[in-house]
């Protein structure tokens, strides 16, 4: 059966537990709350004993979770076996670990497989096996027009009660960050005294969970978001900063797209180079969509290039408006058809 990450984490305790679940998608937080409240249940029902397996790559000995699948508990009639997948795709041989799971579950065993990506392409014939058996729950990402809801729904699970503007001031806040959100709402269960809240007295509490930092700056930029780009840069400048220390984190981050693209231009294995350079799978994403746009390796020569001007300006080395040159540098990576920006 399907259900709602959100439904799991209202399920009473003694809600009896299905033989496997699979907890996926590219929302973190809601993923991390639905699998909480399963090992929550799990616990209340007397369960123990817990196996973690990160099964990641594909030096992953499935041979490994089956032995474990059929060995008798050490501590407890009944354990938790949690697959942590984040791929979303266990291969040939880990799906047919699971169906083989699913076709026969022993007792004493629960199956909890945790994926972070996720796509209607990954529901193979192992996704559907657990799905028969068990509960299959998807934490799609929440939309730019859901996240309002979302926030409401939020509020008045925490018992605050929020009216339609002050829903909307915190939902600009957090610029679409869930787990900000989730931690504000915390905050706000302390901090309204059960009076409701208004735009106005909702401004007052919360803080700007939107920061404008480099990190982001450099993932709206590889993403291709142009809107939020620009409107980082201009938080950023509101606040202070300068763009000699903004430049070393992007710059790192151009070099890294140029070699991956160099890499990707002689057909080599990009995910492999991903890994040597130490970037996070969480960030890999952004990086892929760059790489889309800008395809040819020479361009991304050029950005390091044009990133090496803007540095030089912001040091006043070199004549110039260093926030409008970086803007523009920006831009035309997080859209093609800005290139033309850097020849203006």
């Amino acid at each position: 059966m399907e259900r709602k990450p959100e439904s799991l984490a209202t399920l009473p305790l003694d809600t009896p537990l299905h033989p496997a679940y699979l907890v996926a998608g590219p929302e973190l937080l809601l993923v991390q709350e639905a699998a909480d409240a399963i090992r929550a249940q799990a616990r209340a029902q007397g369960i123990g004993e817990r196996e973690i397996f990160d099964a990641d790559g594909r030096d992953f000995d499935w041979d490994t979770l089956e032995a474990s699948f059929n060995a008798p508990s050490l501590f407890s009639a009944r354990r938790l076996v949690e697959v942590r997948l984040p791929s979303g795709k266990p291969g040939k041989q880990g799906g047919e670990a699971i169906i083989a799971f699913c076709a026969n579950p022993p007792p004493d065993v629960i199956l909890l497989i945790i994926a972070g990506d996720w796509s209607k392409a990954h529901q193979a014939k192992w996704f559907d096996a657990v799905s028969r058996v068990g509960v299959v729950s998807i934490a799609w990402a929440v939309k730019p027009h859901e996240l309002s809801g979302w926030i409401g729904s939020r509020l008045r699970a925490r018992g605050v009660r929020a009216d339609a503007g002050a829903v909307r001031v915190l939902a600009e806040r957090v610029e679409g960050n869930l787990l900000a959100a989730a931690q504000e709402i915390d905050k706000l269960v302390l901090l309204a005294d059960d009076a409701p809240l208004d735009a106005e007295r909702m401004q007052s509490l919360v803080a700007n969970a939107a920061r404008y930092d480099v990190f982001r700056l450099a993932d709206a930029m590889l993403s291709g978001q142009v809107v939020q780009v620009s409107r980082m840069i201009s938080g950023l400048r509101a606040e202070g900063d300068v763009v000699a220390g903004l430049m070393p984190m992007l710059v790192k981050e151009l070099l890294r797209a140029a070699a991956l693209a160099r890499v990707q231009s002689r057909g080599g294995n990009v995910g492999a180079e991903m890994k040597t350079q130490g970037i996070w799978e969480s960030r890999q994403a952004p990086f892929k969509r760059a790489l889309q746009r800008h395809a040819d390796a020479a361009r991304w020569d050029r950005f390091v290039a044009e990133a090496s001007h803007v540095d030089r300006m912001a040091k006043g080395r070199e004549a110039g408006d260093a926030w409008v040159a970086m803007e523009r540098l920006l831009l035309a990576i997080a859209e093609p058809r800005a290139l033309r920006l850097l020849d203006a």
